[in-house]
């Protein structure tokens, strides 16, 4: 059902609640593959909730309904000079669906920041505020428009990486800050793994305020089209650093960095738009698009220690056959791996276990992602804690039932 309004969600939230008849929550479905394959045919569609509400550029706030596309959000504060610091991804590329037509809602729940995550937090950390309704079928609003609004706990941040499971949010209330005036990105080539993950700690270690740490394999590139190949030799690997700030400040410090760096070669310094654009295909892990030659690889975002990920990614693509991407200089590496039935999850989960880290599928076929579970397994402390914050919420577990776990679906 599409709904209006937060009168109209209460009332399919209680219905549902009345029939036992979960709901699958959804904006335009851009990110529909992503968890457990839900079963159920009943779908609360918040696409017409799609307004912007307020925006208050000066005072640094934009207040949205769930449904309002985030390139339109995007824009909007684009042309104010501000942006969304945690960078949300654009699934569109990884997953295949349209673009432009991912949601604010969607953007929350998934939780997918980008390359600035690192220095700028993620999507939880700015969200302000959220009215929402929870699985009692009762409307609730939880932090608030002001960036030091609360106490204890801010409930709101709860339903940022929820994927929809604890309520249905109608509107939030997001922090956005001052674009920055100019980037500069230096590039180091044909640096291995290892020494690409040394020199992003040593870079993100440094006085010079780096705002990006990036390293694609030259194998990663080989088939891959758009910026980062127009500027790859063949085979040559990518080590990208992003410096941001006004122009003398970035450019400053880009030409210290260079220097400092100079152990691991001599980097290349690109500006602006062209930096900019290499920045999109890293957050939006361009060279395993589905519209490429992996198309049919399962693809895994996996989160580990930072100093450990050169090592860690380069023995699992070795062992699969597979590519790696790492991103947040080597605490996020996106890996694309050969079709497998389980889509490589038991071996990767005991190499990612090992080094304390967690593994998320995030694309892959429905047969895969019914045998496997999508979402890292958690110690049954943690999980059994996150279950009870789940029936705290929605006690008849009516909401994106089934989307988070493979357990039975009661």
């Amino acid at each position: 059902m599409k709904v209006r309004d937060a009168q109209e969600v209460e009332d399919v939230v209680r219905a549902a609640i009345a029939n036992e008849q979960p709901l699958e929550i959804v904006g335009h479905g851009t990110k529909r593959s992503v968890g457990q394959k839900m079963a159920t045919n009943a779908v609360l569609d918040l696409s017409a909730l799609n307004a912007i509400v307020s925006y208050e550029p000066n005072e640094l706030i934009i207040t949205v309904q769930a449904g309002a596309p985030l390139a339109d959000v995007l824009s909007l504060v684009d042309a104010k000079g501000q942006q969304l610091a945690f960078e949300p991804m654009d699934t569109s590329v990884l997953l295949g669906t349209s673009p432009a037509l991912g949601t604010i809602g969607g953007m929350i729940a998934t939780g997918f920041a980008g390359p600035r995550r690192i220095k700028a937090g993620g999507a939880r950390d700015h969200l302000l505020g959220a009215h929402a309704v929870s699985g009692f079928g009762e409307s609730f609003k939880a932090g608030g428009k002001v960036v030091k609004n609360v106490t204890g706990y801010d409930l709101c941040k709860l339903l940022a990486g929820s994927f929809g499971t604890l309520a249905v949010m109608t509107e939030a209330t997001l922090k956005v800050t001052p674009r920055p005036e100019a980037e500069r990105t230096l590039v180091l080539r044909g640096l291995d793994d290892l020494t690409a993950n040394k020199a992003m700690t040593h870079a993100l270690g440094s006085p010079y305020d780096v705002s990006g740490a990036a390293h694609l394999p030259g194998s990663a590139l080989r088939t891959a089209g758009g910026a980062l190949a127009d500027i790859a030799a063949s085979d040559q690997s990518l080590t990208l650093l992003r410096l941001e700030g006004i122009t003398s400040s970035a450019l400053h410090r880009a030409q210290s960095l260079r220097t400092a760096l100079a152990d691991y070669g001599s980097a290349e310094l690109i500006e602006d738009d062209a930096s900019a654009a290499l920045w999109r295909e890293v957050r939006d892990v361009a060279p395993f698009a589905a519209s490429g030659p992996r198309a049919l690889w399962p693809v895994w975002r996996i989160v580990c220690p930072p100093a450990l990920g050169g090592g860690f990614g380069q023995q699992i693509a070795r062992e699969s056959g597979g590519e790696v991407i790492y991103d947040w200089g080597g605490g996020l590496i996106w890996a694309a791996l050969p079709p497998a039935t389980d889509g490589h999850a038991k071996a990767l989960r005991q190499r990612v276990d090992a080094i304390g880290g967690h593994a998320t599928l995030v694309r892959a076929s429905d047969d895969v992602r019914s045998a496997v579970d999508v979402f890292h397994p958690q110690p049954k402390g943690l999980a059994a804690l996150g279950a009870r914050v789940k029936s705290s919420f929605d006690p008849t577990n009516i909401l994106n039932r089934g989307r988070m776990s493979r357990g039975p679906a009661t």
